[in-house]
């Protein structure tokens, strides 16, 4: 390979390598509740008849700077949208959501970056 073409192929792996997202979801759970920045139980589903709201956590790294969506999605319908500013490389963040007893099924949490490329996603089950 010429001395030209390689120097080329360098530059442009760093250019692609530089502009990667760098950063990630280190923790997302839904939980009924958050304490001192951190989740109360770990929860995969809830009942209607003993909870009417859950909350959404998450543990980001290494997105400082960022701006991050939590996105509520039930029966493939956006329900509720939070945008938060990332602003040190350890953030956590949280989202509560409070439920309709007919709100039953499915529930999934999608973790949105700036470009609203889904970085995480999270599913519970409310009976």
């Amino acid at each position: 390979m010429h001395a030209q073409v390689k120097i080329l192929l360098s530059v442009l792996l760093f250019i692609i390598s530089s502009s990667s997202f760098a950063g990630n979801v280190s923790r997302a759970v839904f939980t009924i509740g958050v304490d001192n920045r951190e989740p109360v139980l770990k929860v995969d589903s809830i009942d209607s008849s003993a909870y009417t709201s859950i909350s959404f956590f998450t543990e980001l790294t290494d997105l400082s700077g960022h701006n991050i969506t939590h996105q509520w999605v039930h029966n493939d319908k956006i329900m509720f949208e939070k945008t938060f500013e990332v602003n040190s490389a350890r953030w956590r963040i949280w989202t509560s959501k409070t439920l309709i007893p007919s709100w039953t099924g499915q529930w999934t949490v999608n973790v949105l970056d700036d470009d609203r490329s889904i970085l995480a996603t999270k599913s519970f089950e409310y009976l």
